[in-house]
C-alpha cells in the first residue's frame, strides 16, 4: 500500500464494460512526512473518497483482490481514507486539522 493525496478526477464516457459505473481518481504519493514522494496514479474509488483527502492505495495484482474490483481490469484501488497517521508517538497527519 502507499499513501496518497487525492488531486483531481478522471471523466470517462466511453469505457471497458467492466469499468462502468467507477469513480476514477488522480492521486499524487506522499512520504511519511505527508510530502509528495514520486509520481501520481489514476485510481479507482472502492471507498467515496473525494478530492484533498489523503488515502492508502493497493496497486498492481492487489488492486484487483477488493470486493468492489475483483475480476475488473484495475491496476490501482484506493482502499482507504486516512484518519490519522502517527509514527513512534508521533502524530503526522489528522484528517480535517492539516488539510
Amino acid at each position: 500500500m502507499q499513501l496518497g493525496k487525492i488531486i483531481g478526477t478522471v471523466v470517462s464516457s466511453h469505457k471497458e464494460k467492466k469499468l462502468e459505473g467507477l469513480k476514477f481518481l488522480v492521486i499524487k504519493f506522499l512520504d511519511l512526512e505527508m510530502k509528495p514522494a514520486g509520481g501520481s496514479v489514476v485510481a479507482v474509488d472502492g471507498v467515496g473518497a473525494g478530492v484533498g483527502e489523503v488515502v492508502l492505495v493497493a496497486a498492481g495484482s492487489s488492486a484487483r483482490l477488493t470486493s468492489f474490483t475483483e475480476g475488473k481490469p484495475v491496476d490501482a484501488v484506493v482502499m482507504a481514507i486516512v484518519d490519522v497517521l502517527e509514527i513512534d508517538g508521533k502524530e503526522r497527519y489528522r484528517k480535517g486539522e492539516n488539510d
